[in-house]
């Protein structure tokens, strides 16, 4: 084992990582003598496994998309740290705590002696990461985020999934649409099923109860290899602006993504015609306890439009 290592920080959730991936392979790629370790939360293991970017997971969270505490690094300190958690003292601090020979971040008033490139707000986050690292050196493609097809079997092939779950209630659009949604699709004789991350079970059996989908076609609280296998295989995905989506565009699968408060620009899919996002904008609050009223502007007729235009799913590779 080499004793030369990068320690990234991203401890936040599954959309975040997976559309950190471009930035993760190119310091795999910029630094190949090095042990990659990733900062992430320890239920995200096997996502960062399947990147094929990274060596070994540092269990790293806090509530929220706060900065973790402390960091359980041992041994000598990082030969590089690469901040891709945030843009500010917190996160800058926890990193130069550990005495890196060097920290890729942005530059920031709080932290003068950090030389890095400026913090735009207005930029999508692929791209955001991978400037800062084109910053110090280290090439970076935004279009690289690809992961390999699953060995597990989807065990729901050729389903639309249905994923009305995300990480904050202004990024909810109404369980009632999706059931409006799942059961116009069941009448063209379209299998639907429902699926929903941890905490999200009575969200997905109120889908499921008002659509009148069947026991069978419900997966909640699935790990991630399941979830992946399940997307990987879809026909198409439907969802709010939330990790699912990311793992659509991940497998080349079609998607309808529903955006509100944050717009596309941000967050949104790779551009493509397999993936359309939905938007009537103005930008709202994130943190908001009800789902956006940009949200609430996307109606059900429109994301049955948009799957109807949707091209049909890849091949998979042989």
């Amino acid at each position: 084992m080499t004793s030369l290592r990068v320690l990234v920080l991203r401890a936040l959730g599954l959309g975040d990582l997976l559309a950190g991936v471009p930035a993760l392979r190119a310091l795999r790629r910029g630094f190949p003598d090095h042990e990659i370790v990733l900062a992430a939360p320890a239920g995200l293991a096997p996502v960062a496994e399947a990147t094929g970017a990274v060596d070994r997971l540092l269990p790293a969270s806090a509530p929220g998309r706060a900065v973790p505490r402390t960091l359980d690094w041992s041994g000598p300190p990082p030969d590089v740290a690469v901040d891709l958690h945030g843009n500010g003292p917190p996160s800058h601090r926890l990193l130069q705590a550990l005495r890196p020979a060097r920290l890729f971040a942005f530059a920031h008033p709080g932290t003068p002696e950090i030389e890095g490139p400026p913090w735009h707000r207005d930029e999508h986050e692929r791209d955001r990461w991978c400037r800062l690292l084109a910053f110090y050196d280290v090439d970076a493609d935004p279009a690289d985020l690809r992961l390999p097809r699953p060995h597990t079997p989807s065990p729901a092939p050729g389903a639309v999934v249905l994923h009305p779950g995300a990480g904050a209630p202004a990024r909810c659009w109404p369980v009632e649409r999706y059931a409006a949604v799942a059961s116009a699709l069941r009448g063209r004789g379209l299998r639907v099923v429902a699926t929903g991350g941890a905490g999200e079970d009575d969200l997905v059996a109120r889908l499921a109860k008002e659509a009148r989908l069947p026991d069978t076609d419900v997966f909640s609280g699935l790990p991630f290899h399941r979830l992946s296998a399940l997307v990987a295989g879809a026909r198409a995905v439907v969802s709010g602006d939330t990790g699912v989506a990311h793992l659509a565009a991940a497998h080349a699968v079609p998607s309808v993504t529903l955006f509100g408060p944050v717009p596309p620009s941000h967050w949104g899919p790779p551009p493509h015609p397999r993936h359309i996002a939905l938007w009537h904008g103005p930008e709202g609050d994130p943190h908001a306890r009800r789902p956006d009223p940009a949200l609430l502007r996307i109606t059900p007729g429109e994301v049955l439009d948009a799957l109807h235009r949707l091209p049909a799913p890849e091949e998979p590779a042989p």
